[in-house]
C-alpha cells in the first residue's frame, strides 16, 4: 500500500501561482510513477501532468503544459505540482496518484490516491 497526501491548495487571483505537495508513504520502493488529476464541478476528472518516479519522463495535458511543472524531492519522497499562471478554468480539486505498472502511457491506469485538495482561481 502508498499512502498520498496531498497539501498546498488554496485561493489564488488569476495570474498568481501555487505549489501542491503529495507525500508518499509506505511502499514507494513500487511505485513507477507520480501523477497529479482534477476535477472541477460539474465535470470528470482529467490527466494533469505526470512523472515517472526516476525522473526519466514526463508528461502533460495539454492545458497546462507551459505553466505547470511536476518534480520530485528525493530526500522525501514528496511531488510538487507548481503551478504558474493560474486561469480560472484551473479551478478544480486537484488529487495526487500514484502507479506501480510500468506503462509508457502516463495517463492512465493509477493505484493509488490522495484526498485531494482544493484550488480556486478568482479572476
Amino acid at each position: 500500500q502508498v499512502q498520498l497526501v496531498e497539501s498546498g491548495g488554496g485561493l489564488v487571483q488569476a495570474g498568481g501561482s501555487l505549489r501542491l505537495s503529495c507525500a508518499a508513504s509506505g511502499r514507494t520502493a513500487t511505485t513507477y510513477a507520480m501523477g497529479w488529476f482534477r476535477q472541477a464541478p460539474g465535470k470528470e476528472r482529467e490527466f494533469v501532468a505526470a512523472r515517472v518516479w526516476d525522473g526519466s519522463r514526463t508528461d502533460y495535458s495539454d492545458r497546462v503544459r507551459g505553466r505547470f511543472t511536476i518534480f520530485r524531492n528525493n530526500a522525501e519522497n514528496t511531488v510538487y505540482l507548481q503551478m504558474n499562471s493560474l486561469k480560472p478554468e484551473d479551478t478544480a480539486v486537484y488529487y495526487c496518484s500514484s502507479k506501480t505498472k510500468t506503462s509508457y502511457d502516463l495517463r492512465f491506469s493509477y493505484d493509488y490516491w490522495g484526498q485531494g485538495t482544493q484550488v480556486t482561481v478568482s479572476s
